[in-house]
């Protein structure tokens, strides 16, 4: 049997985490820094000795791009690629498209902060990190962890809160224990599963 690896990645920078924006499913593209960033990780993990038999995306442009820039590095332009929604980042309803210096102004730093950081308590409109969970776990299960489990080599790149959805599975993490996760743009995390889908090994490419 095939080792069961599946990788992790962050999308790169976009452009309105530059401008310190709430995105959501919104959909602005990377910058050149986040350019740079998804190259790197495909050469990271091009120096891993790695390739992939299937990867996974959102459907939104950042993480799709990230996920292009890392092939291509790898020399695998056109993987088989599932894009599901389930994938996409937390929706942060009304607000999307604000600097977060601003909207702490309009409602609070306190109310703010627990819109960010609570893990049931949704901003107006969006989704709580546990309503991430709920529609990004069952993919996970039902898409992503059999051809692990298959051994097929396995790459996944999307969100911040979407990959938090699969490595609170992964890393048996609780809801407090999660919400502490931050999860660097464009750095790979490489899990080794064993055969009941529990972590044999993790390696963190940062740096």
């Amino acid at each position: 049997m095939s080792e069961r690896l599946l990788v992790l990645v962050r999308h790169g920078q976009s452009e309105w985490n530059l401008k310190n924006l709430f995105t959501g499913w919104k959909d602005p593209d990377l910058t050149e820094l986040g350019v740079k960033e998804a190259k790197e990780a495909g050469r990271k993990l091009k120096a891993q000795g790695l390739v992939f038999d299937v990867a996974f995306t959102s459907v939104l442009t950042r993480a799709q791009h990230t996920l292009d820039l890392i092939l291509g590095e790898l020399g695998q332009e056109g993987l088989p690629t599932s894009k599901d929604l389930a994938l996409n980042e937390r929706d942060y309803g009304d607000l999307s498209g604000l600097n977060k210096d601003d909207a702490r102004k309009k409602w609070g730093e306190e109310q703010v902060h627990v819109w960010r950081r609570s893990y049931d308590v949704p901003p107006p409109g969006g989704e709580s990190l546990k309503d991430t969970l709920a529609r990004a776990l069952p993919y996970y299960v039902q898409e992503i962890l059999p051809a692990v489990l298959n051994g097929k080599c396995t790459l996944v790149a999307a969100h911040g809160n979407s990959l938090r959805a699969l490595i609170m599975v992964l890393e048996k993490l609780s809801p407090e224990g999660i919400l502490k996760r931050e999860l660097a743009t464009g750095v790979p995390i490489i899990y080794r599963l064993n055969a009941d889908s529990t972590v044999a090994s993790k390696l963190d490419l940062a740096g």
